[in-house]
């Protein structure tokens, strides 16, 4: 290996240290919050084995779940038992490469491939054509889900939490960092949302003490019409599910309600 190609090697070795936060040990199912669910196997585009869970609910929309950087799926089992009980929605959930029980090694371009796999995936499971899907992102999840809207038409975008770049998060977390100029890892949403062309709504926590609740502002400014925002006033990053109150479960409510009821006969879904 040459110095560059090692340069690069360690350089990439560097970011996802301060990127990705996996777990693979799967500490509990849905079935331990009496949720019906099933184990869900697929392959992204470059031959990467990926595992997640299907929960089907009784309402009529169709989620494809984005977690966020830390954890795996069974760290949000709770979310996921308050989302079937509230909102009814049926639920694809998976982990990233290197997450959980999915192989590989998590990298920027590989989440978008576990992402636009899932997607397909789910399309098989419920029944639904993408444009039929409501793609859901939390925190690096949202990156991921802005990259999915751009290749793939999906009914709708709700990003919680999300950041407008890494770089950007970079330099927040890190001012004084000189390697920021050199970071390769991009996540760049705030570029990315102004082409998407579906309804986007973003939760952001006005006191959010890791992701600053302006990169929340600056992607609703930059994103395309219909757009919705909203401001969570007693969350923090992970919690807003539980401490939202109210106002959280209604802008969810209140969005989904604005989606149009009926799609084209080919984004139909089969009862979930």
């Amino acid at each position: 290996m040459g110095l560059f190609a090692l340069h690069e090697t360690l350089l990439a070795a560097v970011e996802r240290s301060f990127l990705y936060f996996p777990g693979r040990v799967l500490n509990g199912t849905p079935a331990d919050f009496g949720l019906l669910y099933e184990d869900v196997w697929f392959t992204a585009s470059d031959g990467v084995r990926l595992h997640g869970w299907w929960l089907p609910g009784r309402g009529s929309s169709v989620w494809l779940w984005l977690h966020g950087n830390a954890g795996n799926i069974a760290h949000r089992l709770d979310n996921l038992a308050a989302v079937h009980h509230r909102l009814g929605a049926s639920v694809l959930i998976f982990d990233y490469r290197g997450y959980g029980w999915s192989d590989g090694v998590p990298s920027e371009d590989g989440l978008y491939r576990d992402a636009e796999a899932a997607l397909a995936q789910l399309a098989v499971r419920s029944g639904c054509d993408p444009a039929a899907v409501i793609v859901f992102g939390r925190s690096l999840g949202g990156a991921v889900a802005v990259e999915l809207a751009l290749r793939t038409r999906v009914r709708a975008l709700i990003l919680e939490n999300a950041f407008a770049s890494i770089p950007a998060m970079a330099r927040h977390l890190y001012p004084y960092l000189p390697l920021i100029p050199l970071i390769r890892t991009q996540y760049d949403s705030l570029r990315k949302i102004q082409h998407v062309g579906v309804p986007v709504l973003i939760l952001h926590s006005r006191h959010d003490p890791l992701v600053p609740f302006t990169h929340g502002r600056a992607l609703y400014e930059a994103a395309a019409e219909p757009k919705y925002f909203s401001a969570l006033e007693t969350a923090g990053h992970y919690d807003a599910y539980l401490n939202g109150g109210p106002p959280y479960w209604e802008a969810l409510e209140r969005f989904i309600s604005t989606l149009p009821a009926s799609l084209p006969r080919h984004s139909s879904c089969r009862s979930a």
